[in-house]
C-alpha cells in the first residue's frame, strides 16, 4: 500500500469542502483530466463521479465511486483507471495545532496494476499522491469548493 501524509495550514472541514465538490476533482487527483459528469447525491457512498484520465487526444473514460463518507475525519474512494485496473483509495485527515494533516493510502485491488508486486508499484504511487497533495492543499488552504 502507497502512503502518503501532508501537513496543511487549514482546518478539516475546508479539505472536506473540496472532496465534496466532484467537479474539483481533476483539480487535485494526478492523472484526471476532465470532468463529463457527477452524481446528484455526491459524495454520498455508492456516487460516482465520471470523468476522464489522460491528456487529449488520448483520453480514456473512467469512474470513481464513493465507498465511505465520513465527513472530517474520512473518504474512501473505489478508483478506475482502465486499462489499469482498479484502486482502493482513502483520504483521511486529522486535526493538528496548525491545521490538519491529510492522509492518503491507495492499494491497486483489481485488473492488471494489482498483479505488479507492491515495491514496483508504491513509489510510483507515492510519487504521484505527493503531488495530489500538494494540489488538494492549495485547493484547501485557498478557500475552493
Amino acid at each position: 500500500m502507497a502512503t502518503n501524509t501532508r501537513a496543511m495550514s487549514c482546518t478539516p472541514e475546508d479539505v472536506f469542502r473540496v472532496l465534496a465538490d466532484g467537479w474539483l476533482y481533476p483539480g487535485w487527483v494526478v492523472g484526471a483530466s476532465r470532468m463529463r459528469n457527477v452524481d446528484a447525491g455526491w459524495p454520498e457512498v455508492g456516487s460516482t463521479l465520471h470523468h476522464s484520465v489522460g491528456v487529449w487526444p488520448a483520453l480514456l473514460n473512467d469512474t470513481t465511486q464513493v465507498r465511505e463518507w465520513t465527513p472530517t475525519h474520512r473518504m474512501v474512494l473505489r478508483a478506475s483507471g482502465w486499462p489499469m485496473g482498479e484502486a482502493e483509495v482513502s483520504v483521511r485527515v486529522r486535526t493538528t495545532p496548525t491545521g490538519c494533516e491529510v492522509r492518503i493510502d491507495e492499494e491497486p485491488v483489481s485488473g492488471p496494476a494489482a498483479l505488479i508486486p507492491r515495491f514496483l508499484t508504491t513509489p510510483m504511487l507515492r510519487w504521484r499522491n505527493a503531488e495530489t497533495l500538494n494540489r488538494l492543499a492549495y485547493l484547501a488552504e485557498g478557500g475552493a469548493g
